[in-house]
């Protein structure tokens, strides 16, 4: 069943009107799946320019259903960028996995200690494809340095409208509904919005199969 659409103020890109909110054409508008869901932490996403148009993109709606976070396109963050995106103290991570490349400064270590109040946490994530995310921390040191949050359970993926490369390949909404999860330590609190996201996916077939 696809959503009912929420009435908004649309512009025009070429000859098919655009939804306002969730910035694509309105015959494909995933605002009804939007699901809003207070994170106890802040999050922040970082989204690469090739994904803020993709029609297979999972960042907008993840923005939409969390209220209060940011999503900032771009390529390169410097420290100063950076600093202007937080301007309130808050224990900062990036939720990335291990890596091991040698053109990646090693991360500071993560205290484990501050996790345990998701209120003073702000989540980092990148929205971009792994290659394209690994170039994002080569152009920015300032990521590179930020403690890591790495997920103890990688979920199954059900991302079906786009190939994984490698096992544990979750999409920017999935992966971060993980995080989330860990961090409050209830998983049952995320279970709506990913399953608005499997409709999200089911939407996407659909469309992809016309």
């Amino acid at each position: 069943m696809l959503p009912q659409r929420r009435n908004s103020i649309s512009s025009t890109h070429g000859s098919r009107p655009v939804c306002a909110v969730c910035l694509r054409p309105q015959i494909t508008c995933i605002c009804g799946w939007v699901t809003p869901t207070p994170a106890a932490c802040e999050v922040l996403i970082l989204q690469h320019p090739l994904e803020q148009h993709h029609a297979k993109n999972s960042a907008r709606l993840l923005h939409l259903s969390l209220p209060g976070s940011q999503l900032v396109v771009g390529e390169v963050f410097d420290h100063a960028t950076l600093q202007s995106l937080w301007p309130g103290p808050a224990y900062t991570v990036l939720l990335y996995p291990p890596t091991d490349y040698p053109d990646h400064a090693a991360p500071a270590p993560l205290d484990a200690g501050r996790l345990g109040n998701p209120a003073g946490v702000r989540l980092v994530v990148l929205d971009a494809t792994w290659r394209k995310s690994r170039k994002m921390l080569h152009q920015s040191p300032a990521l590179q340095a930020l403690p890591r949050l790495v997920l103890n359970t990688v979920p199954e993926g059900r991302y079906a409208i786009r190939k994984a490369h490698a096992p544990g390949q979750l999409s920017t909404l999935e992966a971060t509904c993980a995080a989330l999860a860990q961090l409050e330590g209830n998983a049952a609190r995320w279970q709506p919005l990913l399953a608005a996201f499997d409709g999200f996916v089911a939407q996407q077939q659909a469309w992809s199969g016309r």
